[in-house]
């Protein structure tokens, strides 16, 4: 008793003397001096630690956090503004990392193109991609083993694959929105959330199969969002945290796994083999050096494809209708399209007869330039890497950084940059850089990385999911219009949220919609 005592005499003797004003203010003044030794010395720092053959770095005030908030609010002003002060290549520090940013189609070759010797995308990414695919998946493993990976998913990705997929992504599309947006009259409509939800909807359809397809009900919605709360920036800096969020990722994570694991074992039990869905596929495969891909690599792959395409294509898609929203000249000059090739409105959507609509690639090509899901691609350098054409010599431990939208909307390459015109593709004439290397999964078509417009990536990492992507599209964006015609509410415009993994629009997200007669 009398120790609590004691201790109760004590904190009260305390608290009386910081509750002092004389001491208070004494305190107050000691925490702000000790605040500016710390930012004087950060400053000193970064001159006394300058390698005369590293890049040109950005200056910060903050220790640890480097230039992370400025980078968040507006990464492309950011890039932008320390471009005109130190050209094309500079060194930023963000949440204790180093990265350096090349930018140009000069840089983008850089990055993309770098040897695996020099450069490594697996130690940038697998503290985000493994707790949500999974082990032994993407970038979880050698790199050619991934690029084997790519090649056992190709096959989903065929034209005759394609022509399947189309009827299917239509019946979707139309079905969601009988369901959702039943206002005869028209209204207002949650486009973000429907683009996310139709996504999924027809991603898990046509690859992943049907059973997946028919468990898309809520408690799945649920368990994608779960993991999707494991797939933020956040991620990628603190790999295990004791936070909630991930938990419920790694808890997701399995159930998810499980979902994939009873299909594959039914199958097997019932001797199903004549199914033509990547699961199928995947049940099948084994590495060139005899190394099995077990069923829970598949069912790894699987979640990756369902996560990794969901975000950028849901996203894009959202975009692609905003813009069409925005352009009323634009929306209509599409349907007259359709109605110039098809020869009707009613007439039905054919994978083979989306080819003839070159509009209509255009309006997903464009969006991707201006909007497109990731700002920066990075790699981790594994030994000093000198950049070509100059005397800088990137430090081992810095992670490079391309940012194809620096070029995207470079006024050298795209008149009138950041405006939405579709059109212009109409004249552009994309400079044929003879680069068709086949990295074990095909041929990337157009796969030269200093073309000035790379969505998609370049190299042995270009998204292999590039071509069902502007499929799944293209069908959503011509279907949607063909039900309903859009402008924007009195918001306007959406800006973008910079602080997500892929940029999306600063939610919510409502358009006008009005059903066609």
């Amino acid at each position: 008793m009398a120790i609590i005592v004691q201790l109760a005499q004590g904190a009260q003797a305390l608290v009386g003397h910081l509750t002092n004003p004389a001491n208070l203010t004494q305190i107050l003044s000691t925490v702000v001096i000790g605040i500016a030794i710390i930012l004087i010395l950060t400053q000193i720092a970064q001159r006394v630690n300058v390698d005369k053959n590293a890049p040109p770095e950005v200056p910060y005030w903050i220790p640890y956090l480097g230039s992370a908030i400025a980078f968040s609010v507006n990464p492309i002003k950011f890039y932008s503004d320390n471009r005109k002060k130190y050209g094309d290549v500079f060194t930023y520090t963000m949440v204790g990392r180093k990265f350096t940013v090349c930018l140009g189609v000069e840089g983008n070759n850089f990055v993309f193109n770098a040897k695996l010797a020099d450069v490594s995308a697996e130690e940038s990414y697998t503290p985000l991609t493994t707790p949500v695919f999974g082990k032994g998946v993407v970038y979880d493993c050698p790199n050619h083993m991934l690029m084997e990976q790519k090649k056992f998913v190709k096959w989903g990705m065929s034209n005759d694959a394609f022509r399947a997929y189309v009827p299917d992504i239509v019946e979707e599309t139309k079905t969601y929105f009988e369901r959702r947006w039943i206002n005869k009259e028209g209204g207002r409509g949650d486009l973000f959330t429907a683009m996310g939800e139709l996504i999924i909807n027809t991603a898990s359809r046509t690859l992943m199969g049907p059973e997946i397809r028919a468990l898309m009900h809520e408690s799945v919605a649920q368990l994608y969002h779960d993991l999707d709360d494991g797939f933020q920036p956040i991620n990628m800096f603190f790999q295990w945290l004791p936070l909630p969020s991930y938990f419920r990722r790694d808890k997701a994570h399995n159930e998810m796994r499980n979902i994939f694991m009873k299909v594959i074992e039914e199958r097997r039990a019932n001797n199903i083999t004549d199914k033509t869905d990547m699961l199928q596929s995947l049940m099948n495969q084994t590495y060139k050096d005899g190394t099995p891909f077990t069923d829970t690599d598949a069912c790894h792959l699987m979640i990756a494809l369902l996560m990794a395409g969901q975000h950028t294509s849901s996203t894009t898609a959202t975009w692609a209708l905003l813009f069409l929203a925005e352009n009323p000249q634009v929306l209509q000059d599409l349907l007259d399209e359709q109605k110039e090739v098809l020869g009707s409105l009613d007439a039905p959507l054919t994978f083979d007869s989306m080819k003839n609509l070159t509009l209509l690639d255009n309006v997903i090509r464009e969006t991707l330039r201006l909007r497109p899901p990731i700002i920066m691609i990075l790699r981790k350098v594994l030994r000093p890497l000198a950049y070509t054409g100059t005397d800088y010599v990137i430090p081992k431990g810095n992670y490079v950084a391309a940012s194809p939208i620096a070029t995207q909307v470079d006024e050298k390459y795209f008149k009138n940059a950041f405006k939405f015109d579709p059109h212009r593709w109409e004249s552009i004439v994309e400079e044929d850089t003879g680069e068709t290397v086949d990295f074990g999964f095909g041929k990337i078509a157009g796969g030269g990385a200093r073309n000035p417009s790379l969505p998609f990536g370049a190299g042995r990492h270009r998204c292999i999911g590039e071509a069902f992507a502007y499929v799944q599209l293209k069908t959503i964006v011509s279907t949607f219009i063909r039900m309903y015609d859009i402008s924007l509410t009195e918001k306007g415009m959406p800006g973008s949220d910079f602080t997500k993994m892929f940029v999306q629009p600063l939610l919510p997200v409502e358009i006008n919609y009005k059903p066609r007669k």
